[in-house]
């Protein structure tokens, strides 16, 4: 508890500082799950805690002197406004597992909250190797952020200062600012808040329903490029733009983050969004209805951010929505590699799928299929770096511009500031359709081709 009035006041700060910066664009366990999603447990001590709320509500476990041992088990029981865990850590072998008690709902967070302390639902700081997750589906723990005039400002779940090796699963997550927000920002005189002194480790973030978010439902990883630690600010430019005298740094990436099996719906702003990852894989998640600010700026359903190097990005379902339905920013620094297949994105307002990657950054993108765009149905700009020779084979790009009006080949995959593709033949050819019709693609079976459709194999098939 000695630490609790230092921790709430780092975090407050933090989260305003957030809030301000947060929307700036530019992000593992080999978790098994048993028949019912529950979480299996890899290794126990057989020890057992059930937690309920104060007398306000709240909980916090801070394991500064190591009362929770690797191995236990913290179930929770109730409806709790807010609940902080601080430097509690299992190990790689045996996780300390924080769940709700058998046959309860737990209920975490404050939809009533219009401002001041306690602006987080629930709370990882200075946390590693740890799965937090509900024991019977995404019914079990659902986490309710504020419904308030001042909602933007508040985050669900927070994973923070230099949390790592953390499996989240089994939840829904509802209301408030950002769903989730996994990102550490780098501390004057602290170098281990700085890359590369520090690189967190494994995330997987799996099972999820996350809804009604008014600003993005996923913040993975930190988006600023670099830090200025003088004036406590992101940077975003080149380092010749730095200003003399003033102390920067980049901040710390994850490295090995999984996500997957999550349903994403109504977002105020990006679905998916993730940065400054090494080894990122995004896959099997369903995101519908995001972008309601309808704000430019922010606006993919899923969101490949700047510093992601070896990512892959596939068997994803993204439609319906005002924005964008996917972009990538990532890095092709140090030979990285980018992978887009077997995804389907559907029915978005402006561009397809956009492309604006870094240090010729390549990407391969298979089997994919982009249908009823109001613009283009893929984007590459080669403005930031993105001018190697991207791989651009079997994939079903159907309607750009809605199908209406005079369609040019342009449309389908278009090219800017020397942008490069190379295209399939053969079995391995894009093909390309003014209208569903056209392609004889089934809208109603995730645009399956029907009996006679000149598709053959290109695009998207459900696993």
């Amino acid at each position: 508890m000695k630490n609790l009035t230092f921790y709430a006041q780092s975090l407050i700060a933090a989260t305003t500082l957030l809030f301000a910066i947060s929307c700036k664009k530019e992000a593992i366990f080999d978790e098994k799950l048993n028949a019912d999603k529950t979480v299996a447990v890899t290794a126990t001590t057989g020890r057992e805690f059930t937690l309920t709320p104060d007398v306000n509500g709240r909980l916090v476990i801070d394991n500064a002197n190591k009362v929770y041992q690797p191995g236990d088990i913290i179930n929770l029981k109730g409806t709790f406004k807010s609940i902080q865990v601080t430097n509690t850590s299992g190990s790689a072998s045996a996780p300390i597992i924080i769940r709700n008690s058998a046959g309860t709902t737990v209920n975490i967070g404050n939809p009533a909250w219009n401002g001041g302390a306690y602006s987080v639902g629930f709370v990882l700081w200075n946390c590693h190797y740890i799965k937090f997750g509900g024991q019977s589906g995404t019914s079990s723990i659902v986490i309710n952020g504020s419904k308030q005039a001042a909602k933007a400002a508040y985050y669900d779940l927070q994973i923070g200062n230099k949390s790592d090796n953390i499996e989240i699963s089994n939840l829904t997550i509802q209301d408030g600012g950002n769903g989730i927000v996994a990102k550490t920002d780098p501390v004057k005189n602290d170098a281990t808040t700085a890359y590369p002194n520090t690189t967190m480790q494994n995330l997987s973030i799996h099972d999820l329903v996350i809804k009604n978010t008014t600003n993005e439902a996923m913040y993975i990883g930190h988006t600023a490029t670099y830090w200025d630690l003088t004036s406590n600010v992101p940077y975003y430019g080149a380092p010749s733009g730095f200003v003399a005298g003033r102390q920067y740094v980049q901040p710390i990436i994850w490295q090995n983050v999984k996500i997957y099996n999550n349903f994403i719906e109504n977002i105020g702003l990006d679905g998916i969004q993730t940065s400054a990852i090494d080894q990122l894989e995004v896959y099997n998640n369903e995101v519908t209805n995001w972008a309601m600010q309808k704000n430019y700026a922010h606006n993919g359903g899923i969101l490949i951010g700047g510093r992601t190097t070896n990512t892959n990005t596939h068997d994803n379902y993204v439609h319906d929505g005002w924005g964008e339905l996917c972009q990538f920013y990532g890095s092709g620094a140090n030979g990285s590699k980018h992978i887009f297949t077997n995804n389907l994105f559907r029915n978005g307002q402006l561009d397809g799928v956009s492309m604006r990657g870094s240090d010729n950054a390549i990407v391969t993108f298979t089997n994919n299929t982009i249908a009823y765009t109001t613009g283009n149905c893929l984007r590459i700009n080669g403005h930031t770096g993105q001018t190697g020779l991207n791989l651009i084979n079997g994939n079903a790009l159907i309607a750009p511009l809605n199908g209406k009006g005079t369609i040019y080949p342009k449309h389908y995959i278009y090219l800017e500031n020397n942008a490069k593709v190379t295209e399939g033949t053969g079995a391995y050819e894009n093909k390309k359709f003014a209208t569903s019709t056209a392609a004889g693609a089934d809208i109603a079976n995730y645009y399956y081709p029907l009996t006679g459709s000149l598709m053959g194999v290109a695009g998207y098939r459900k696993v």
